[in-house]
């Protein structure tokens, strides 16, 4: 049976220890709330409760090792933790706390966890002796300002005969705080709702006859993954694309251009229904003069050029700027990045830009990951280390989203105290 559009989908990690059996009742209260569930185990969870046992109940393969022969998915950390809307992981041992918190993945589902883009919310269950532990607490403290939800456990009678906290909470309450993030998630991600966003995309060619023409390596892959997080927050999205080596978002808006030149004349064709300009694209500085008509035949030891430059469609749309508009720019680098993206910023008039070293490995045009410092008019500069760019993509909408507040609070300031005069 396939899920519908607006199923919420919950990835429910299971790990070795007693409390292993209340997470069928987790599984079940997940599904009674309408959400569809998948699960994935470690192998000492196995112990306790038998992958059959969640195989019944969820109608779906359980993971136990992704490389196993009978595993349908051979990727399945990837799309396990990728295609689902909370990364749910009950109980949760002191082990796999403490390898979660230090970014060991030996196995499933410490795997998953790395590659997870979605809310996590972990339940631990431990002895109270091992809750208390200096090294608990501080790998969980890490783990909260990673941004995971940390569910405390109860107090009670453990299995051992001890009393105090780290019983797994109560399956109702587990449930309860999965579904208040998932509704949390499902607000938060329409706050580009009523914006319109455009962006420019991937590499322009500029001619030096038929055949040939300057270019650069840029694929493309930041900016459809900018405009793909964009339409998932609720924006309109317009994308102006030039050469680019990796698909563009399904049913998106997209205008395919080839030159600087088309690609100027396409954004300021857009900008005024525009309220966001995000421009990613690797415009070529400089083009030839006199592109030839013909073929240039290889009769030459060497072959002159004359350039001139290409329209600065950054800097256009900041002089053609509207009110409401936020202007958002990129600065590939190879040295002096922060010197040099800070100097395009107040140039160019800009509202943030996102400044990265494209001779750090992972970095670099094409690479699935980047490393990056957005700077803001609004806040000091933010380093956000090596992750994917479909996660990139998100932290640069967020600072969009808190520049457009700061706006509207700016507005709202000018027009009270207009009021009051």
């Amino acid at each position: 049976m396939t899920d519908s559009p607006n199923t919420k989908k919950v990835a429910l990690g299971i790990s070795g220890g007693i409390a292993a059996y209340k997470a069928a009742e987790v599984l079940r209260g997940l599904q009674r709330a309408g959400c569809s569930v998948r699960v994935g185990m470690t192998k000492r969870a196995c112990e306790f409760v038998q992958p059959l046992t969640f195989r019944a109940l969820s109608g779906s393969h359980v993971i136990v090792d992704d490389y196993a022969p009978d595993n349908p998915d051979p990727i399945a950390h990837i799309t396990f933790s990728q295609t689902v809307d909370l990364f749910l992981i009950a109980p949760a041992t002191a082990n796999i706390i403490g390898k979660l918190a230090n970014g060991i993945a030996d196995d499933f589902l410490t795997s998953t966890y790395l590659a997870c883009t979605a809310p996590v919310l972990i339940a631990p269950a431990m002895n109270p002796t091992m809750w208390h532990h200096p090294a608990t607490q501080r790998n969980l403290h890490k783990l909260r300002s990673d941004g995971v939800h940390i569910l405390e456990p109860d107090e009670g009678e453990m299995a051992c005969g001890t009393i105090g906290p780290g019983r797994l909470s109560e399956p109702e309450k587990i449930v309860a705080a999965a579904l208040d993030i998932l509704q949390n998630a499902e607000q938060a991600a329409r706050d580009l709702a009523g914006e319109h966003l455009l962006i420019t995309v991937g590499a322009t060619r500029e001619a030096i006859d038929p055949v040939r023409f300057i270019s650069n390596n840029s694929s493309g892959r930041m900016g459809f993954a900018i405009a793909e997080a964009a339409r998932n927050r609720g924006a309109l999205v317009t994308i102006i694309a030039g050469a680019t080596s990796v698909p563009s978002p399904d049913d998106a808006s997209l205008i395919r251009v080839n030159s600087a030149d088309e690609m100027h004349k396409a954004v300021m064709g857009k900008l005024a229904d525009a309220s966001i300009f995000i421009g990613t694209a690797a415009v070529a500085d400089y083009r030839p003069v006199d592109p030839s008509p013909q073929k240039i035949k290889k009769t030459e030891s060497s072959l002159s050029l004359d350039l001139e430059r290409t329209p600065d469609i950054l800097a256009a749309v900041a002089e053609a700027r509207h009110p409401g508009l936020l202007i958002i720019g990129f600065a590939a680098e190879s040295e002096d990045v922060l010197e040099n993206a800070q100097a395009k910023l107040t140039k160019k008039r800009l509202d943030a830009i996102v400044a990265n070293d494209i001779t750090k490995p992972g970095a670099g045009f094409d690479s699935l990951t980047n490393e990056a410092t957005i700077i803001s008019r609004r806040t000091s500069p933010v380093h956000v280390s090596m992750m994917p760019k479909t996660q990139l993509a998100n932290v640069i909408l967020d600072e969009v989203v808190g520049l457009r507040a700061d706006a509207e609070s700016s507005t709202l300031s000018q027009s009270v105290a207009q009021k009051s005069t």
